[in-house]
C-alpha cells in the first residue's frame, strides 16, 4: 500500500516534517496582509510583458502600447482566474483523501496545504473581482479513462504538481518585476513563498505514488498515463490563451487571434520555458516518456 511505501521512507518523512514546520513558522493572515487600492491604473503592465501570450509574436508588433497594456490587464485576470479554478480542484481532491487509507502519513501536511490554498484562492479571487470585475470561466479539461484508484490518485497529484509549477513560474518572475504595481508583486511574492513548499512536497509524493503504481502496472497502462500527462501539459499551457481575454482587450476576431498566437514560434519557446523543470522531473522519474 502507498501508506507503507511513504511511511517507511525516511527521507520523505524528514522532508514532510521540515515542510510542516516551515508552514507553521511562515504562517500569515492574508485578510490583514494585503492593502487593496481602490483601483489600479490601466496605463501600466499588469503582467511581466515577457510572460504575456503576445510577447515575441508578429501580433505584438501590430499593437500600440495602450493595447499591450490592456492585453496584459486581462491576461493577468485570466491567470489569477486559472489559479482560482485550479485551487478549487486541488482542494476538492486533497480533501477527499485526507485521513484516508494510503494517505495517513501526509495528512498532517495536508491540513496546512488545504488552509494555505484556501487563502490563496481568496486573494486571487479578490484581485479578479476588484480590478477585473470578473473571474473568467474554467476551460474544459483534459480527459482520462483510467479507473484504477491508485492511478486516479497518482494523476490527481501530478495534475496538482503541473498546475503549481506552471503558476510558480509566473509568480517567481512577477514577484521581482519592478515594472509591476506593488499589489501585483505582493500577491505573486506571497504565493511563490507558499508554492515552493507545495512543489517540494508534490514532487516527493508523486515519486512515491508512481513507484507504487509501477509495481503492478502494465506497459499499456503506463503508456496511457504518459500520454494523458502530455495532453494535460498542453491543456494547462493553452489555457493561458483565452479568446475572451483578447475580446475584452478590444481585439477583433479573438478566436483568430488565439489561433495565430498558438501557431507562433514564440508560443513553443514560452511553453518550453514554463515547463522546462517540470518536464525534466516527470521524465526523470519515468512517468512521462
Amino acid at each position: 500500500m502507498v501508506s507503507d511505501l511513504i511511511g517507511s521512507d525516511k527521507r520523505f518523512l524528514e522532508i514532510l516534517d521540515r515542510l510542516t514546520t516551515k508552514s507553521i513558522d511562515d504562517y500569515y493572515n492574508p485578510y490583514r496582509l494585503f492593502e487593496w487600492p481602490d483601483s489600479l491604473p490601466d496605463a501600466m503592465w499588469w503582467m511581466s510583458p515577457e510572460l504575456t501570450t503576445t510577447h515575441g509574436t508578429s501580433l505584438a508588433g501590430r499593437l500600440d502600447e495602450q493595447q499591450l497594456h490592456a492585453l496584459s490587464k486581462f491576461e493577468s485576470i485570466n491567470f489569477y482566474s486559472l489559479n482560482v479554478h485550479g485551487i478549487r480542484e486541488l482542494l476538492i481532491e486533497v480533501t477527499r483523501r485526507i485521513h484516508t487509507k494510503g494517505f495517513e502519513t501526509p495528512s498532517e501536511f495536508f491540513h496546512h496545504f488545504i488552509g494555505e490554498e484556501n487563502e490563496h484562492m481568496w486573494f486571487f479571487a479578490e484581485f479578479c473581482l476588484r480590478y477585473g470585475r470578473k473571474i473568467y470561466r474554467q476551460p474544459a479539461g483534459a480527459t482520462a479513462e483510467i479507473p484504477r484508484p491508485e492511478v486516479e490518485s497518482l494523476l490527481v497529484f501530478v495534475r496538482i504538481l503541473i498546475f503549481e509549477e506552471l503558476v510558480d513560474h509566473f509568480n517567481s518572475r512577477m514577484a521581482l518585476d519592478d515594472r509591476l504595481h506593488e499589489t501585483i508583486r505582493g500577491i505573486n511574492r506571497i504565493h511563490h513563498q507558499d508554492e515552493s513548499r507545495h512543489i517540494a512536497f508534490g514532487r516527493e509524493l508523486v515519486t512515491a505514488l508512481f513507484a507504487d503504481v509501477k509495481r503492478t502496472a502494465t506497459d499499456e497502462e503506463l503508456a496511457g498515463i504518459s500520454g494523458y500527462l502530455r495532453r494535460y501539459l498542453t491543456y494547462s499551457f493553452e489555457s493561458l490563451y483565452n479568446p475572451h481575454v483578447y475580446r475584452d482587450a478590444g481585439l477583433a476576431d479573438p478566436l483568430a487571434v488565439r489561433e495565430e498566437l498558438l501557431a507562433s514560434p514564440a508560443r513553443a519557446e514560452l511553453e518550453s520555458s514554463v515547463f522546462r523543470k517540470t518536464s525534466r522531473f516527470l521524465e526523470k522519474i519515468g512517468i512521462v516518456r
